[in-house]
């Protein structure tokens, strides 16, 4: 298993297509301090989420969400994805037509999200600045 706070793997993904598996999954996700990361079948395509209300890391800022929501946008737009909600802190993308695509999608966007917040926290905050 992977360092807390570090991006999984698309091996490593969880599939949350049951509702036991979903639960068991943001509870590690708690206990762990991570965000959260999830694929689950749906219907006859496959939905993403994150949630990074599951760490106590801080809130995404507007700028990286911005970030993040041109590249849902992107997979919108090329017809990967047909619909996505973006928030500071969650994600949730579906309709992708394999368990791959899924999957990669999945890690893609939990790396992005990891490597977003770790960099906001390593910025000066405008107190700090002389």
């Amino acid at each position: 298993m992977p360092t807390p706070g570090t991006p999984l793997p698309p091996s490593l993904i969880p599939d949350c297509t049951k509702p036991e598996a979903h639960r068991a999954a943001y509870r590690s996700a708690k206990a762990n301090d991570a965000i959260f990361v999830c694929i689950a079948r749906q219907g006859s395509g496959w939905k993403v989420e994150l949630d990074a209300f599951s760490s106590s890391g801080p809130t995404i800022p507007d700028e990286a969400v911005a970030v993040l929501q041109f590249a849902v946008e992107a997979l919108v737009s090329a017809g990967t994805v047909t619909q996505a909600n973006i928030a500071p802190d969650y994600i949730s993308i579906w309709a992708l037509k394999s368990e791959r695509q899924a999957r990669e999608i999945a890690a893609a966007f939990h790396a992005a999200m990891q490597g977003l917040r770790q960099l906001y926290i390593v910025l000066p905050t405008p107190h700090r600045r002389a």
